[in-house]
């Protein structure tokens, strides 16, 4: 897909977007103990993916800097930490190198995991583009068919694109989506402002034009050619997580779906970031705990978090979960400041195959034709009355293989890896349709990230004086350094890098360096 992405804009920007061992101090359900009195104030985070485990780090940040004396406890309901970051093996063994079940990758203008994986001393591997095809198919036709390999084909490719969607078009969408890169990285500067609505936020960073009209009005009102919006942008939208059409979802969403140069990923799986961030935390981590209530403690500024292993008492809490999928009673004066949110059901398909393609006649090609090993998918087709895809993307990730130094035998005659994002469930007799034979399938149902229709109402960040709501906005490592510093302002007097909340009183800091990253280097 990254080939793609890149011939479509021409010019590969370095700064783009957008994903387990024994700790002691993780718990599980059973030995978890909640004890009812505390002599230093206590803080509940609820969610141990990207938000809440950050969220913890980013406390661990003011404990040290300004020497707060505060407990963290982070509950999380499945026996995992990573969320929508999280691997499976091949055939189930682990003995395999993993296959990231979530999500992939992260990229550099994603300051804060390029800079945790250097901090923690995680491996990167980078997702370079390999010497396979890349395909965007209609639901009956490939619309485009970009060749790798040789500089000819090279040269091939791109006058294909430009015979096909115009001059203008990759370059007016790179200056859209290097303009969004440029704001986003704006929130690791020191004169980031804090914000407790999202509103604000998006009238400050001028995005809001751009979460109000769908990627499709949104691209075409700026100049860019609708059959380029509607098949090549399209076909990267449909292709992650967030998987919509660009006649659905805002334009903030198409833009970061088109931002995907500078991609990495830890190589024993992105989750290693999160548990890194709550290793170095400190925090006191219950796995398998469901979290039942959060209401306040009648007479004082006080929390009452109850679980399935007890209750404690908190001066904050740290929401760092889709509330609606969580089934967590709140006081119905909080439930309501949250408006119900739909997610993207989107399933994910991992399997072993030993066909180095998948089969030309699925895709009505001759017996001996080649058929890319990455196929994106557009729904123009569906919209003038053809057949629907039956997958949002196909890709091929590289051969089976041993994590190094495991023991055994290395793999001989290893088959190739495979993952699938699709509307619906695809079947046995599907996948052996697609790639004959397949010997391990994998599935999963992702509900991970919410439909991102156009709007201009957000939910709150601020819930109640100590109590706080990650999910309302993303990067979610981002959103838990402003709830944090929120949270410690309010109840501390300080925050993760001092006293300072507004962009203007840290404006009047000398200049940062080029490396800068706010929380991590104040």
């Amino acid at each position: 897909m990254h080939r793609l992405l890149i011939y479509s804009l021409f010019v590969c920007s370095s700064l783009a977007f957008q994903l387990p061992f024994s700790i002691p101090l993780f718990k599980t359900k059973e030995s978890a103990h909640i004890e009812q009195a505390h002599v230093s104030p206590r803080i509940a985070i609820i969610g141990a993916g990207a938000g809440g485990s950050s969220a913890a780090f980013w406390i661990s940040k003011a404990k040290q800097n300004f020497g707060i004396d505060v407990e963290i406890d982070v509950y999380e309901r499945s026996d995992y930490i990573g969320g929508r970051s999280t691997v499976v093996y091949p055939y189930n063994d682990t003995t395999f190198a993993p296959l990231e079940l979530g999500a992939s990758i992260f990229v550099d203008a994603n300051k804060n995991l390029m800079r945790a994986s250097k901090e923690f001393n995680l491996t990167l591997t980078a997702f370079e583009d390999d010497d396979s095809d890349t395909g965007i198919w209609d639901g009956q036709n490939f619309v485009l068919v970009i060749e790798s390999g040789s500089y000819l084909k090279s040269w091939w490719a791109t006058l294909k694109v430009l015979w096909r969607y115009g001059y203008t078009a990759p370059s007016k969408t790179k200056a859209i989506v290097q303009s969004m890169i440029d704001r986003f990285l704006g929130l690791y500067t020191p004169d980031t402002p804090r914000w407790d609505d999202i509103s604000v936020f998006s009238e400050r960073f001028q995005l809001a034009s751009m979460t109000n009209q769908t990627t499709s009005d949104f691209f075409e009102g700026n100049g860019v050619a609708p059959l380029f919006v509607r098949e090549l942008v399209e076909a990267a939208t449909r292709s992650q997580l967030r998987a919509g059409n660009v006649d659905q979802i805002h334009a903030l969403g198409g833009a970061v779906s088109m931002a995907a140069s500078g991609a990495s990923g830890v190589v024993t799986g992105n989750f290693r970031i999160f548990e890194q961030f709550l290793e170095n935390s400190t925090a006191n981590v219950f796995l398998n705990t469901n979290v039942k209530e959060i209401k306040r403690k009648s007479g004082t500024a006080l929390w009452t978090v109850s679980t399935s292993a007890g209750s404690q008492t908190y001066q904050g809490v740290i929401l760092a979960a889709p509330f609606h999928q969580t089934d967590i009673i709140l006081p119905s004066d909080l439930a309501e400041l949250i408006p119900p949110q739909p997610y993207v059901d989107l399933h994910v398909t991992l399997l072993t195959t030993r066909s180095e393609h998948p089969r030309p006649e699925y895709f009505g090609l001759a017996p001996n034709a080649q058929v890319p090993a990455t196929i994106l998918s557009t729904y123009e087709g569906t919209r003038a009355g053809g057949v629907e895809p039956e997958f949002n993307s196909i890709s091929y990730h590289g051969k089976v293989r041993k994590v190094d130094g495991a023991a055994g035998d290395a793999v001989t005659d290893p088959e190739s890896t495979v993952k699938i994002f699709s509307k619906d469930r695809v079947t046995d007799e599907w996948l052996e349709t697609v790639f004959g034979n397949v010997s391990w399938v994998y599935r999963k149902l992702w509900q991970a990230y919410p439909v991102l229709l156009p709007t201009s109402k957000f939910p709150p960040v601020k819930l109640d004086q100590g109590f706080y709501y990650v999910n309302a906005f993303e990067p979610y490592t981002v959103a838990a350094r402003n709830v944090v510093d929120l949270l410690f302002h309010e109840e501390f007097g300080t925050g993760i890098c001092g006293a300072l909340l507004s962009g203007t009183e840290n404006a009047t800091q000398t200049a940062a360096p080029a490396d800068f990253v706010l929380g991590w280097d104040c």
